[in-house]
């Protein structure tokens, strides 16, 4: 079981590492993006903790099959959990409320032909080729070859003058590339536009075009920006100019003919070609008379979309320019002439992946030189500069890399890694800085195998729904492994929104979950201030998922989630779920489960850590994990740390008070569990969990006696929360029953 078995620091080390790079040791990820994917190594670990009677580190890089074994994900979200159950053959039901979930969650564990999808997909591009690879293509600077590719086109925002009427470019900056991946800094001139190289960032000199003096700071701060002829101070945005307009100003391209004798990368300003190609394709656009699949949906009002709101974007397509509305749809018409029909559904998934890259609110990062797609951070960001990727993406001939991102080229290798991985899985072996791709042979994911008449379907049930309204027979469940909602205003149905109007074109009539106008519903369980949600709805939503899962488990099957948040007070809608649905919390265990240099979190003292709650009707807790007073409490939460540390994992202060606030909804339950009552208000029963929390003391008391020098415990302890401080994790002779 969970609570003996599980390994902190095996677990904690491989997840960090995942992390890091997830797609290199899950690329089933890259079918769609999804939103905080948990570790696919911290599930593997729980499932093989439950169920397999051995040393977690002898079985992890071992074929298993738990096929018999019925495991459900009330949250699906991306799927981390179905797909690890799913891999070692237990038979899986998942549920989420949104459409766009279980459309991603569905595409990643079909099986797909890989021979199929990749013909269709280059298919795709060579017609996408003939049609607009011309609006891609430059005049390379260095040898004057017309058939150099283009892979970003950078734009800044345009706005009037309010008194002299001229365009104004909102350069909140002049650095287009700094020196860490380019021998020097690019600068754009301010006067003329041409691009400069210098060696000091913050004395770059003159330009080499007017001999201007370069400046590192643009005009456009804090929504302020001065017109350049008149001196008039203007404000940005104004959502009375409509969307906003962009102007082309620079260009990165690849030319093969020199890339092996030029150092650096390749920058350009647009020149009259350049600028007659976007006007072409601008042409193309409009000659279009019928339109199938842009959709024309409006955008609603709601925390993140009210953002776009507020710089005059009024509609989705409205967030494109014409050369990316052009390929899209001209994508979109191929796509639905296929037809294989798993083929035809893996494509419209690309695409609809492919649109974080091809739209006019990402941005250009000047260290890294890359696109940054937009959904890099959990939100609508609309910046000053824009960047825009080469649609077609850019193969390097004979190899299947690509050069840039955010282009078709990328998305289906991307793809093809992803759902190659379905059928040969592996994991990832580190002895001291070697790492090893770790075959698992005998392991598949899929609802059906590929390619091996021996094998046989998999029980693989799938529903766009809220699980507490679901039909699940009573005591049939295994085990239940989630990853519930974040409580906080994280608005993935605002943002998937942007995805799924798109898919509602080009499959809506094939597919139901696509009948709905948005994937926005009053039940989602997130924070929303737009739609009037706060911790009463998310407190009773997550207690009636759990209050069915409850009943559906077998007697002592395991319901574990993980869970971390920065304020205690949304742990107390956890505490409640858990009371409510009979449940005693027997373990709670930390694990890395977020990226720290993830671009929404880097710096906020958010923590990296979640806790693993475990959940059952009836098992066993571990003595040693019960505590009367904070300083008990610190004692265990150091042990936590130090089995952290083992697996590599330097904790922060953020990570060690969402460790302590694992333990201390742990305690609380199990001290409130005898005399708890579901039926109170759901006021009171937060209030009765927050009482308890202040009883007993909270972060800031455990923090201080972290702190302070450790002393003997005396033999007045409760005798239920004695702390064997020399106990390891997985000892059996220190249990009480529940």
């Amino acid at each position: 079981m969970i609570e003996k078995r599980f390994d902190i620091p095996f677990i904690a080390d491989l997840a960090l590492r995942e992390k890091q790079i997830q797609q290199n040791y899950r690329p089933i990820i890259a079918v769609h993006k999804w939103f905080a994917r948990r570790p696919g190594t911290l599930f593997r670990g729980l499932l093989l903790s439950e169920f397999v009677d051995r040393p977690l580190r002898d079985v992890f890089y071992e074929a298993n099959n738990l096929s018999g074994c019925r495991v459900a994900d009330p949250f699906m979200g991306g799927g981390t959990p179905i797909i690890e159950a799913n891999r070692i053959g237990c038979d899986v039901t998942g549920f989420d409320i949104n459409p766009m979930s279980y459309w991603v969650v569905k595409q990643e564990i079909e099986h797909l032909s890989l021979d199929e999808y990749t013909k269709a997909a280059k298919a795709l591009r060579l017609t996408l080729e003939k049609e607009i690879g011309r609006f891609y293509r430059t005049r390379c600077l260095l040898c004057g070859a017309d058939d150099a590719h283009v892979k970003y086109f950078l734009w800044v925002k345009v706005i009037p003058c309010r008194e002299c009427n001229k365009d104004i470019d909102l350069f909140p900056g002049y650095l287009l590339s700094a020196d860490s991946r380019h021998p020097k800094n690019v600068f754009i001139c301010h006067a003329c536009g041409e691009l400069t190289e210098a060696v000091d960032k913050n004395n770059p000199g003159h330009c080499n075009h007017c001999s201007i003096k370069l400046a590192l700071d643009g005009p456009a701060k804090r929504n302020h920006c001065k017109c350049s002829a008149c001196g008039a101070d203007n404000r940005y945005p104004d959502a009375h100019l409509g969307a906003p307009r962009h102007r082309l100003f620079a260009m990165e391209y690849h030319c093969p003919k020199c890339k092996a004798t030029h150092d650096g990368r390749f920058f350009k300003k647009p020149d009259e070609h350049d600028l007659g190609r976007v006007s072409e394709a601008e042409a193309h656009w409009s000659g279009m008379i019928l339109k199938r699949y842009v959709p024309d949906d409006a955008i609603p009002s709601g925390d993140e979309t009210d953002r776009l709101h507020r710089w005059g974007y009024k509609h989705y397509q409205e967030m494109f320019n014409t050369r990316q509305l052009l390929g899209l749809e001209l994508s979109a018409r191929i796509i639905a002439k296929i037809s294989n029909e798993r083929v035809r559904n893996a494509l419209a998934t690309n695409l609809s992946d492919l649109l974080r890259y091809q739209n006019m609110l990402c941005r250009y990062d000047t260290r890294s030189l890359k696109s940054l797609d937009i959904f890099s951070v959990h939100g609508f960001p609309v910046g000053l500069i824009q960047c825009e990727s080469n649609f077609l993406g850019i193969m390097i001939p004979g190899r299947d890399m690509c050069i840039g991102s955010g282009g078709w080229a990328n998305i289906v290798e991307k793809f093809k890694k992803a759902k190659s991985y379905c059928d040969y899985p592996f994991e990832v072996s580190h002895q001291g800085r070697t790492k090893t791709i770790v075959p698992i042979d005998g392991e598949w994911i899929g609802d059906n195998p590929n390619g091996n008449k021996s094998r046989f379907p998999r029980v693989v049930n799938l529903s766009c729904q809220n699980a507490a309204t679901c039909k699940l027979p009573d005591a049939q469940l295994d085990a239940v492994f989630t990853d519930p909602p974040y409580f906080g205003n994280v608005q993935y149905a605002e943002l998937m929104d942007f995805c799924y109007v798109w898919l509602k074109k080009l499959i809506g009539q094939s597919s139901p979950i696509f009948k709905r106008d948005s994937t926005r519903t009053p039940d989602e369980l997130t924070g929303n201030v737009d739609m009037g949600r706060g911790q009463i709805h998310f407190t009773e939503g997550i207690s009636s998922v759990y209050q069915k899962m409850a009943a559906a488990l077998k007697p002592g099957a395991p319901l574990a989630f993980t869970y971390h948040h920065n304020t205690i007070e949304a742990y107390f809608s956890v505490a409640v779920a858990i009371l409510d649905s009979g449940l005693t919390c027997s373990a709670s265990l930390p694990c890395p489960a977020e990226m720290g240099a993830s671009i929404h979190i880097n710096g906020t003292g958010s923590s990296i850590i979640d806790t693993v709650f475990v959940c059952r009707k009836t098992g066993v807790m571990q003595r040693k994990w019960l505590a009367d007073t904070p300083s008990e409490l610190s004692r265990i939460v150091e042990e936590d740390l130090s089995c952290l540390r083992s697996g590599n994992v330097k904790p922060t202060r953020g990570d060690i008070r969402c460790v302590t606030y694992g333990h201390l909804i742990r305690l609380a339950i199990w001290s409130l569990r005898h005399n708890w009552n579901k039926n109170k208000k759901t006021t009171s029963r937060i209030a009765e969990v927050a009482d308890w929390l202040r009883h007993f003391g909270g972060w800031a008391d455990v923090e201080q006696c972290m702190a302070q020098p450790k002393t003997v415990m005396t033999n007045d302890t409760s005798l239920l929360s004695v702390h064997e401080s020399n106990a390891k994790y997985g000892e059996g002779d220190a249990d009480v029953t529940f």
